[in-house]
């Protein structure tokens, strides 16, 4: 199996051709209500801005239109080659940076307004390190708002006939393997208990857990249309920093 950079690399094309993911408003994920009708991440013109696993830069790119100072990371270079040219197709300015989503040395502490995520905190292993690092890099009151995909749709498998039967425990949290075009990807369960309890230790108050229905509208994706209406298809959060 490829290491997580080469699997996304190698993955990226394809990825970015089916997932359908818009530059106008910021998204949660396909098949996910957008920040129009969630409304989590607040008003950020003028502020800085900072999207973990960023991809291709398209939430990136809708806060960059908001009038927001935005800022991605991302441990995929082809990802983040076709958010470069992406964001200059839109005619707007993003800072991209490539490494792992704890790496956040290049902002210094206390200096972004908002962190958001969507859906790329389930291929990191170790979550905690990434909240302590969101932690320090967020003002004070600050909000960290993200998505990962449903614990029960990482239970199912949508290749199996009929898709909604159980591949795997709910109370399994070892790592799974999932091929997308060929490529193989790792990700890591994790229960709302679990990222709850990982917050709070991190120093965060959560004020905000939504499993929103999913949608079929502009950000539609048949990356899991076999099982869009049985299933939510993510968990989100909103947590705000305590303390200094």
């Amino acid at each position: 199996m490829d290491d997580p950079v080469s699997s996304w690399d190698r993955l990226s094309s394809w990825y970015q051709a089916n997932a359908y993911l818009p530059t106008d408003v910021v998204h949660y994920g396909s098949d996910v209500p957008d920040e129009q009708e969630l409304r989590l991440c607040g008003n950020v013109a003028g502020k800085r801005v900072l999207e973990l696993g960023c991809g291709a830069a398209q939430n990136c790119i809708a806060f960059a239109k908001q009038g927001a100072k935005a800022i991605g990371v991302d441990l995929s270079p082809a990802q983040l080659a076709y958010g470069r040219r992406l964001a200059e197709a839109e005619e707007v300015k993003v800072e991209l940076h490539e490494g792992d989503l704890a790496d956040l040395g290049f902002a210094t502490s206390g200096s972004i307004d908002l962190v958001f995520s969507a859906n790329a905190l389930n291929y990191v292993d170790d979550v905690s390190r990434v909240f302590r690092q969101v932690h320090r890099v967020l003002k004070a009151d600050a909000a960290f708002v993200f998505s990962v995909p449903h614990p029960v749709r990482l239970a199912i498998d949508p290749a199996l006939d009929p898709p909604l039967l159980l591949r795997r425990s709910l109370s399994d949290r070892s790592s799974l393997r999932r091929r997308w075009d060929d490529v193989e990807l790792v990700e890591y369960p994790r229960s709302v208990s679990a990222l709850f309890t990982a917050l709070q230790r991190a120093n965060f108050r959560v004020d905000t857990i939504l499993e929103p229905e999913p949608t079929t509208g502009r950000n539609h994706s048949a990356l899991w249309s076999d099982v869009n209406n049985t299933v939510p298809p993510v968990l989100v959060m909103r947590a705000r920093k305590l303390g200094v």
